[in-house]
């Protein structure tokens, strides 16, 4: 029985007890209740307070209210005992055979198994990476790039539509100083000073001249305009090959330019302009972000005809908004910690309501020692630690995983020893360790000749009290995975395998599976060979949601 099955009973023995007469909820009867695990075992399987919350409304004392649901809860097969403690809390206990039959619907769910209808009908926009297409990808984009694309697959599992979005910022000047420095280094010349450096503009440049044969006798103007193009191209398809790998996948690549190139920003001036926000001061024009609580208002269009910046974040939330996304979920660098101010206003000029349609995610810095020193430097870019150089060094698993346990929002220090160590102490390891060991039991009761039966089982005879509890860990994923999803916080999926894998270990202590030498095979083996099953799903499940592999041998 999971906790969403133990609420529906909740609100049926409380619509039975409207239905005799026997309590009176003016409010009507609750959709749906709460039930937790408590923290001390002895309390029982789950506890509800819905007596607490019910009792004024009913006109009664918690525990007197406590008491009439306890008494219609144990007619229901799959509720043991029902208990009353303290004030008008409900301590209830599952039914061994109740309790049993999860496993059975988990293997029948399967991969589905941990998804819900939390979100449905959100459609969100999620923005986690947004770089420029004049190097590498380097540490910073990498904590999103794990992170993001999580969040993106919980929010997918609680049943919300996401697209995942890519900003490439491929305008301004930066994107001439890009072509100058590709051109000098196609010619033999060092970059200009205010130009990119590292080993990878040098390779850049020989692989747009590998591939634009006569590139070189251009005249300057062309030749600069061709090596910007052809290095951008080149870079970018980079960027896309490595997040790749990285089992990162974007949905929408959008360039800046395109914002510039058609009239999304004139369209963003106009609704602007509907909502009173617009002024002109100096020959500028200004968007009025201080009625929002930023600091100053702020500037769209110079004197001089230039567009700012803001006006592209402005033209591009606007254009996401006419697209239909609701929420515009924008995951940004710590160093961008002062934009959110400007960004919610902005939300707010254009009539909008910051934390609903538009929500801000701020990542801290990350840091990987190796051999006790902070990697800082990078032979191919420079000053930067490339995502490659990190893919190379640590794994695509470990640094996923290591990057989404832990809360986006917190500083991180990570050591390259620890998270490639192939130890219990490593919690990628110990977690894909967990379905590698439940893999092999399932095939050796194959060569057994013992088969999972999902249907034919016995769930009764799970009923030892490491079974239960195993039990219930399973029953916690859909509850986790969407309380993840309405949080944006995937490490809890992670940290809910860690406990998971720890509570099977302890399991496989102490009940056997599978019959030794001679022995027969009993039903009890067989139930928990469904058990193992249903863990050994769940786990892989859990593991999916994070991008990261469910290995079947380690």
């Amino acid at each position: 029985m999971t906790p969403e099955q133990l609420s529906q009973s909740i609100v049926a023995a409380l619509t039975s007890l409207v239905d005799d007469g026997r309590l009176s909820l003016p409010d009507g009867v609750p959709a749906t209740v709460v039930v937790e695990r408590p923290k001390q075992r002895e309390h029982g399987d789950y506890a509800t307070n819905i007596a607490l919350q019910l009792g004024k409304k009913a006109g009664m004392n918690p525990r007197e209210l406590a008491q009439l649901l306890a008494d219609e809860l144990v007619k229901d097969d799959g509720v043991s005992a029902a208990e009353i403690a303290g004030p008008g809390f409900l301590n209830l206990r599952v039914a061994a055979g109740a309790q049993g039959a999860l496993a059975g619907q988990v293997l029948a769910v399967g991969a589905q198994y941990g998804r819900s209808q939390t979100l449905a009908g959100q459609k969100a926009n999620l923005e986690f990476i947004s770089a420029n297409p004049t190097g590498p990808l380097h540490l910073g984009h990498t904590r999103w790039a794990a992170v993001g694309d999580a969040i993106g697959r919980v929010l997918e599992a609680a049943g919300a539509g996401v697209t995942r979005e890519f900003y490439i910022n491929d305008r301004g000047n930066q994107m001439d100083k890009f072509g100058a420095s590709l051109m000098a280094r196609a010619h033999g010349e060092q970059p200009p000073e205010d130009g990119y450096q590292g080993a990878y503009v040098a390779d850049l440049a020989a692989k747009v001249v590998e591939s634009r044969p006569g590139i070189l006798e251009l005249p300057d103007d062309e030749q600069l305009v061709a090596f910007r193009e052809g290095g951008y191209a080149l870079q970018l398809a980079e960027h896309q090959s490595e997040l790749a790998e990285m089992n990162t996948h974007f949905d929408v690549w959008f360039s800046e330019r395109s914002l510039h190139e058609s009239d999304a920003v004139e369209r963003g001036f106009e609704k602007l302009e509907e909502q009173g926000r617009l002024f002109e001061l100096d020959g500028a024009l200004w968007m009025r972000t201080t009625d929002f609580g930023d600091d100053k208002d702020r500037v769209l269009r110079r004197s001089n005809g230039e567009l700012t910046y803001f006006a592209s974040d402005t033209a591009y939330y606007v254009d996401k908004r006419e697209r239909g996304f609701d929420p515009c979920i924008y995951l940004l660098g710590a160093d961008h910690h002062g934009y959110v101010g400007r960004l919610s206003a902005m939300a707010a000029c254009v009539g909008d309501t910051p934390g609903e349609q538009l929500q801000v995610l701020i990542g801290q810095l990350v840091k990987i020692l190796q051999d006790g020193e902070e990697l800082k430097l990078s032979k191919r870019a420079g000053t930067i630690v490339s995502l490659r150089e990190l893919i190379d060094l640590i794994g695509v698993d470990p640094l996923r995983y290591t990057l989404i346990r832990y809360p986006s929002d917190s500083p991180l220090t990570l050591d390259v020893a620890e998270m490639t160590r192939q130890s219990n102490d490593n919690p990628v390891y110990y977690v894909q360790y967990a379905h590698a060991r439940l893999s092999s039991i399932l095939r050796n009761a194959g060569d057994l000749g013992v088969t999972v039966d999902a249907e034919g089982y016995d769930p009764s005879l799970l009923a030892e009290e490491r079974e239960g509890q195993l039990l219930r860990a399973l029953a916690e994923l859909p509850r986790v995975v969407a309380r993840a999803a309405e949080l944006r916080e995937p490490h809890r999926v992670a940290r809910y395998l860690e406990d998971t894998a720890s509570t099977f270990h302890k399991f496989y202590d102490v009940c056997r599976v599978l019959p030794q030498g001679d022995e027969e095979v009993t039903d009890l083996h067989r139930a928990r060979l469904v058990l193992v099953a249903a863990t050994r799903q769940v786990i892989a499940n859990g593991l999916a949601i994070l991008g990261v592999s469910a290995p079947e041998r380690m």
